[in-house]
């Protein structure tokens, strides 16, 4: 199950040390290389135990708007869905990118929305730049293939395939944070496969469906000496022989097969959804299982939850508006018959 070009993995407890051992391990990656791969000098040992350059460098991650990328220092200061996530809590002086705002349907906003994505990439180059003539140059980037907590923002193969060949041409490494992503909700075991390249990522994280946590990476990104990534369990064990069984499973019941064929009967259920409800519901969007769909303000968005809670379904909210579907790999196409059903008597109430 390994992304194309990793050779290594290291695993942790979450999805948010998964995140901030992979920073880590960008930052160390950048420095060594940086150094000429020399012994770090004695004004590196000794600065760096008092927080000071240059043994603690000025150096900064990419991301951007609406991402989330977990709930500790590093992470939360590359998080940008929600305020109350970062409220009251110290961050660094890093660059934030726009990400792009696509239009629904696809199809018929194909012209604006590659200019929505040239306008985002254009401005990670400036970013880059910027940062570095600022003195603190980006080691590098960190994305997810859908940002998820967001609001479920989707970009085309084409933008994250010129967000990787910036990074490379830049000297920036490239993390992908498929911890929400990955797992098989989008019809394939990660969702920078639907990119179709061979090399994808410097590290790609991963956590959540995966019981585990922890990130995959290139051969470049191991740290070059012991306990530089470390911490008390390094992953658990016992979740990696459940995951072996789980991607057996997977396997043997040929479930990525069946994500897709349910994910598109969801996804056109949705779309007759909004053609119904067209006051109320817009941008039904997805991968896989994958999907979400907007409503009209928050407010309904929120009774739209509660209502079908109380009909027996368990959805999210994600973004200002939007309701995220999260079905289990084992989601058939006559459970979203039965979702679909249920999803329109609630929607019916609100009309």
């Amino acid at each position: 199950m390994s992304p194309s070009g990793m050779t290594r993995v290291q695993t942790m407890a979450c999805g948010s040390c998964s995140n901030e051992n992979a920073f880590k391990a960008m930052f160390i990656w950048y420095r060594n290389k940086e150094r000429g791969h020399k012994t770090p000098s004695e004004e590196d040992l000794s600065s760096c135990m008092v927080n000071q350059t240059p043994g603690c460098p000025d150096l900064s991650i990419l991301s951007f708007m609406g991402a989330f990328h977990g709930r500790t220092m590093g992470c939360l200061a590359a998080t940008h869905s929600k305020a109350i996530h970062k409220l009251d809590v110290p961050s660094f002086d890093w660059p934030i990118a726009p990400f792009p705002r696509l239009q629904y349907p696809l199809e018929e906003f194909s012209r604006e929305n590659a200019q929505e994505e040239a306008r985002c990439l254009e401005e990670v180059e400036d970013l880059i730049v910027k940062w570095r003539q600022k003195g603190r140059p980006v080691a590098g980037i960190v994305i997810e293939p859908i940002q998820a907590e967001g609001g479920d923002n989707h970009a085309s193969p084409d933008f994250f395939k010129s967000l990787r060949n910036i990074a490379r041409k830049h000297g920036c490494a490239f993390h992908v944070d498929e911890v929400q992503t990955g797992g098989g909700s989008t019809g394939k075991m990660w969702a920078h496969e639907h990119w179709g390249t061979d090399d994808p990522a410097d590290i790609v994280s991963f956590s959540k469906k995966l019981l585990t946590g922890g990130y995959y990476h290139r051969d470049e990104f191991q740290a070059d000496k012991p306990y530089r990534i470390f911490n008390t369990w390094m992953g658990d064990p016992s979740k990696n022989l459940i995951l072996a069984e789980v991607l057996n499973v997977i396997r043997r019941e040929n479930l990525l097969e069946e994500v897709t064929r349910s994910g598109r009967a969801l996804l056109n259920g949705l779309y007759d959804l909004q053609a119904q409800y067209p006051g109320m519901l817009s941008r039904a969007r997805g991968q896989g299982t994958f999907c979400a769909i907007d409503v009209c303000d928050d407010a309904t968005r929120d009774s739209i939850l509660l209502k079908a809670r109380d009909k027996g379904v368990l959805l999210g909210g994600c973004g200002d508006r939007s309701i995220r579907f999260r079905p289990a790999l084992v989601f058939k196409e006559y459970h979203v018959h039965i979702f679909l059903n249920i999803f329109n008597d609630v929607l019916a109430q609100h009309k």
